[in-house]
């Protein structure tokens, strides 16, 4: 027993009693699993009076309340929950969902206004169930609840891209051929089911469908716009999601797919692998032009592997570019629509996308060093060795030609870069420089800096030769400029200084072929740009064999004219034995 006298309460921890159920004082609503709940709870006899009211697994409230006499102020109880085991009259279902994964004992809050509740699905915050508390009117989302959607009742139909592999998506209703682009190909489409289907999916035979859920819908809003989805990387896809009564009336109004009312969808179909063409020739054209393949894409490529593919966008004639894969084009995408353009180089179709050249690692071209007798050539050849390794030399072959086709058969790679013995490499020119794969095979020639009169242009620059030319055209007559014999482009970053003025006679040998070459081009095609050079060579020259340089241009002038009708006379001026003797005649034998 207390002590008298003693007014505090202490609360025993150590053990307890156990209540038993009693109904009184509660409110037990109708749709109440009342055999799964606790009718033994009661309040905490310390607390304020309160209507304590029970949630269920859905709310905060629509359990059991509990009132304490005399209490008007209400609080929620979060534990223990009661079970809702009733299925309100209010839902609204549609058709093609997964009614067995949704808990249809769901019911809003019984605190919040009057709302139309609209449950979304996998795919959108709309397409799922509704329910409609009586007498409301305003929408709103649930979001955290989803009902998952089995199917749509749109058909499918294919476009065949004649690419082999039509007729592989399930439930296709029809298959109609790709009509030139996506718009008049869809049109043709909308119209062909105006009148059988509300919905369609468009689907395309170059894509991939193994994982694609086609239970896939729109937002309620989106239902009559264009829905896209991408191709791999590609937004501007081949698959299409279509409302067939709005696109069939309004689509031939807009001269472009891309502005009908499209909905870009963030859902990706992968496209099957294009063909790749692996090819030898040096230019892509001959085999473009000779070889075919299926479907509207194919990678033609001189390399053995192609990692990279980037996704070309088929809506539309000049989206569907050429696209080089690398700075020379040795890999390239080319669209069959270019084998309509095609005439000598891949440049005559007019749609060619050169922003993917770096997808593929590039090839750098062999190097080769080409010396006779010039002094200064060891001195020249271990200044480019040491800088780079790669470089190969091919020297004491007798006859410009046959040294350049010795340097194309040690050459493996399909052009190589030729530095010829009087030249010095120019500080900052670096060889990455690409053949064009995309043209037909040529040279290219650049420039050079001439340090006994400053000329900028061709003359002693390093040339990039196409070893196939060289090779296939051996010991045929050409021109008396060898390398413009051939088609060739002339690229103007300089390459080498040309230090020719070494001795007398090399000084006098090189102004000498020079200017009778410049001679016989403004004879043929004369222009201001060879008329300036030769008035250069003639008339400037540095350096201490400074007239020697300017002798030889003279006797070049001289030699030129005198044999002026005798090419066959001038061709002798390709070679180094004649030229020796021709200037041991004129000037003696000096040192």
């Amino acid at each position: 027993m207390p002590k008298s006298g003693y007014s505090e309460i202490h609360y025993r921890k150590d053990f307890s009693l156990t209540r038993l159920p009693d109904r009184n004082n509660w409110t037990i609503p109708d749709n109440f699993a009342a055999g799964g709940f606790d009718f033994s709870w009661h309040p905490d006899a310390t607390e304020p009076e309160y209507i304590y009211q029970f949630g269920t697994q859905h709310q905060r409230t629509g359990g059991p309340v509990y009132t304490v006499p005399g209490a008007t102020k209400i609080k929620y109880v979060q534990y223990p929950r009661s079970t809702k085991t009733t299925v309100d009259p209010y839902w609204t279902v549609p058709n093609g969902t997964d009614t067995g994964s949704f808990d249809w004992t769901w019911h809003p809050d019984a605190t919040e206004p009057d709302y139309v509740y609209q449950f979304g699905t996998q795919h959108q915050r709309t397409g799922g169930p509704v329910y409609a508390v009586p007498g409301a009117t305003k929408i709103k989302y649930v979001e955290q609840i989803k009902i998952k959607v089995d199917s749509t009742s749109a058909v499918i139909v294919e476009i065949d891209h004649l690419d082999g592999n039509a007729k592989q998506i399930a439930n296709t209703v029809k298959t109609i051929r790709y009509f030139d682009n996506y718009r008049d190909t869809l049109i043709r489409v909308a119209k062909s089911l105006v009148g059988q289907h509300e919905f369609v999916w468009i689907c395309s035979s170059i894509c991939d469908y193994t994982d694609f859920d086609f239970s896939w819908h729109p937002e309620q809003w989106q239902a009559t716009m264009l829905h896209v989805f991408a191709s791999n990387e590609q937004k501007f896809g081949d698959t299409f999601y279509m409302h067939v009564p709005s696109f069939a009336e309004h689509a031939e109004h807009r001269a472009l797919l891309e502005w009908y009312d499209c909905n870009f969808v963030n859902v990706g179909v992968p496209r099957r692998p294009m063909p790749v063409v692996q090819h030898d020739h040096d230019t892509h054209v001959e085999a473009i032009k000779t070889i075919d393949w299926a479907g509207p894409l194919a990678v033609f490529s001189t390399n053995d592997q192609v990692d990279t593919i980037p996704t070309v966008s088929l809506w539309r004639e000049n989206t569907k570019t050429v696209v080089p894969l690398s700075p020379s084009g040795a890999a390239v995408i080319v669209p069959r629509e270019c084998k309509n353009y095609l005439k000598t180089q891949l440049y005559d179709y007019p749609y060619i996308d050169k922003t993917k050249k770096s997808t593929q690692p590039m090839q750098l071209q062999d190097i080769v060093f080409i010396s006779y007798d010039e002094p200064e050539a060891e001195n020249n050849w271990n200044m480019l060795q040491s800088k780079y390794a790669r470089a190969k030399r091919v020297h004491g072959v007798e006859g410009m030609e046959n040294a350049l086709a010795t340097a194309a058969e040690l050459s493996s790679t399909a052009w190589y870069f030729a530095v010829f013995g009087k030249t010095e490499l120019y500080p900052g020119f670096d060889f990455v420089f690409q053949p064009d794969y995309l043209q037909q095979p040529k040279h290219y020639i650049f420039y050079s800096e001439n340090r006994v009169n400053k000329l900028v242009y061709g003359e002693m620059a390093i040339i990039m030769y196409n070893c196939r030319l060289i090779l296939e055209n051996r010991n045929k007559e050409f021109g008396l400029d060898y390398t413009l014999s051939f088609p060739h482009e002339v690229v103007p970053i300089i390459s080498t200084y040309g230090n020719f003025d070494t001795s007398p006679y090399h000084t006098w040998r090189t102004a000498f072929r020079e200017v009778s070459k410049l001679y016989d081009m403004q004879e043929k095609s004369p222009s201001i740009d060879t008329e300036y050079r030769i008035n250069i060579w003639e008339t400037v020259a540095n350096g201490d064999y400074a007239e020697w340089a300017l002798t030889g241009a003279r006797d070049g002038r001289e030699f030129y004219y005198k044999y002026k009708d005798d090419f066959a006379y001038r061709k002798n001026s390709f070679n180094w034995q004649w030229l020796q003797n021709y200037f041991t005649t004129l000037y003696g034998e000096v040192n």
